[in-house]
């Protein structure tokens, strides 16, 4: 921290925000639509870690509720609903199916299978079916489900889901849950902001904040050119995720008696895997369970582990003990076992989980915690913990926390609001999809679903009057254009290849190393452009 300065003549805002990740441009997107003059700052890209490398998903947390989470499980299932009808192109239903394995024994107890095993010790080291069943049953009625199937059963023998699995199994349960494309949920959730007012600052590093009469003074430095400058605020938001308690001590200078427990979960990806459309859910004997879900149509994702990680500073990779651990963990089910040749891709995650004190990564709670302190003589609001699918239940949460500092603040908003590029029912996909192939015949079925899975609506607006591909600029291959790539870094705060290609579309999956080289230096090329012009 510097020595105190004296701050005049600056524009003040309402909000100031470290992080621009998820929980951080909910909030400043909460915070615009409330009438409130709001600033973020995101040291990377926005949503460049955590929230860009999670399972993609939003749902309830079926194994939390092993652990008692009820509070957790029925807040995130009823957000899952309000999720999917506010963003239908980026967020769409997945079938689960959890296969029964009878033989499968467990060494990891968890505080439900405790439970039963006291009245029934037979059952110790595990998951009965009707435990299983039982649990699917909560799941299903602890929140209204308007716009998704409840469990059924499955005979494995005849249904298509038994076919990639191995002999022997007979008994499967299916329920439902939401994909959703983090990356994009981030951005939309940015650029709503941005259009409520708020002023977004990708690659921009809080170097201090400092508090002087009641005004937060935030010293910033655009991490591209290290230009520095400093902004004012009335309140303090730190959503820094697993940099928050970083954030508090390097730059607030402030201690909290609240812990990060940062936690790596790595993800594989393989070419598809098998013809169905739905997911996998498998028990391990280690009591963990690890997703397999059809990914980018042509792939299949496999995760997540648990692994605790030592900094927020040190990059997250899914390491060789991960990748042998999923790749065994997949093998106890599926019929043709996999090797390390057939990952095409993986990646990884810290999830800045709140440290409870549980005795395990995986028991640690996926629920948030949200410190207020006044002591420095200006609000300051730290974010820990918490999970993609209670994002907007977050960021009202917060808002309500800092209510008696934001005078005018108006009254929550966001709960069935879309976001850009929506405003159009679930169930009218299909027919939204097919009116853009109307619109634009040189579209084909495959462009036209990836562009719209991205874009929603928007899709138009990056199309324009093309009237045929070649209107669209220079084509890399995959179906990405000269068109799209400007979309991204004008509306996008795309700066980068690995942006666009990674974070923006998974397309670094479907282009080869020239092609995303010729990405690198168009992006440069028309950064340069754009630069010599402003």
């Amino acid at each position: 921290m510097p020595a105190p300065e004296t701050f005049t003549g600056e524009a003040t805002d309402d909000l100031f925000v470290i992080g621009g990740g998820i929980n951080g441009c909910g909030i400043a997107r909460d915070a615009a639509g409330r009438g409130l003059s709001v600033t973020l700052a995101e040291t990377g890209d926005l949503g460049g870690a955590t929230s860009s490398a999670s399972t993609k998903l939003f749902h309830g947390g079926l194994r939390y509720l092993e652990y008692f989470e009820f509070r957790l499980v029925r807040a995130a299932l009823r957000e899952r609903e309000v999720l999917r009808a506010a963003m239908p192109q980026i967020a769409w239903p997945l079938r689960f199916v959890l296969p029964l394995a009878p033989d499968m024994r467990f060494d990891a107890e968890t505080p439900a299978s405790r439970l039963v095993a006291r009245a029934m010790p037979w059952t110790r080291g595990r998951r009965p079916a009707w435990m299983i069943r039982a649990g699917l049953f909560l799941y299903d009625h602890m929140s209204r489900r308007r716009l998704l199937p409840g469990t059924s059963a499955l005979d494995l023998g005849r249904a298509p889901e038994g076919a990639p699995l191995r002999e022997g199994l007979r008994r499967a349960f299916a329920y439902s849950d939401v994909w959703v494309d983090d990356a994009r949920l981030v951005i939309a959730n940015a650029r709503d902001a941005a259009a409520l007012g708020a002023t977004i600052l990708p690659r921009t590093r809080v170097l201090w904040a400092q508090a002087e009469d009641g005004l937060w003074h935030v010293r910033l430095r655009d991490m591209e050119t290290g230009a520095e400058r400093t902004r004012t605020a009335r309140a303090l938001v730190n959503a820094a995720g697993p940099w928050a308690g970083e954030v508090l001590r390097s730059a607030i200078g402030r201690e909290t008696r609240a812990r990060v427990r940062l936690v790596r979960g790595s993800h594989l990806v393989t070419r598809r895997l098998y013809a169905h459309d739905s997911a996998y859910i498998l028990q391990g004997p280690d009591g963990r369970v690890v997703f397999v879900i059809p990914y980018e149509r042509d792939f299949t994702l496999i995760g997540t582990t648990d692994a605790p990680h030592p900094d927020p500073d040190t990059a997250p990779l899914c390491t060789e003990a991960e990748t042998a651990y999923l790749l065994d963990f997949a093998n106890r089910w599926l019929r043709r076992p996999l090797d390390r040749d057939d990952v095409v891709w993986s990646f990884a995650g810290v999830r800045p989980l709140y440290d409870d004190g549980a005795a395990s990564d995986t028991a640690a709670t996926r629920d948030y915690v949200l410190e207020r302190d006044t002591a420095a003589g200006a609000p300051l609001l730290s974010v820990f913990g918490g999970k993609i699918t209670t994002y907007r239940r977050l960021a009202e949460d917060a808002l309500a926390a800092l209510a008696p500092d934001l005078a005018g603040l108006g009254p929550a908003w966001t709960a069935g609001v879309p976001l850009p590029g929506a405003g159009f029912a679930p169930e009218a996909v299909g027919a939204e999809i097919a009116a853009l192939r109307g619109d634009y015949p040189f579209l084909s079925q495959d462009w036209a679903l990836r562009l719209f899975r991205a874009y929603g609506r928007e899709a138009r607006e990056l199309l324009g009057d093309a009237t045929e591909a070649a209107d669209l600029g220079r084509d890399f291959g995959a179906t990405l254009t000269e068109a799209e790539l400007d979309w991204m870094l004008r509306r996008e705060y795309a700066r980068t290849a690995e942006d666009a290609l990674w974070r923006r579309s998974k397309l670094g999956l479907r282009l080869e190393a020239d092609a995303q080289a010729a990405v690198a230096d168009w992006i440069e090329s028309a950064r340069r452009v754009r630069a010599a012009a402003e």
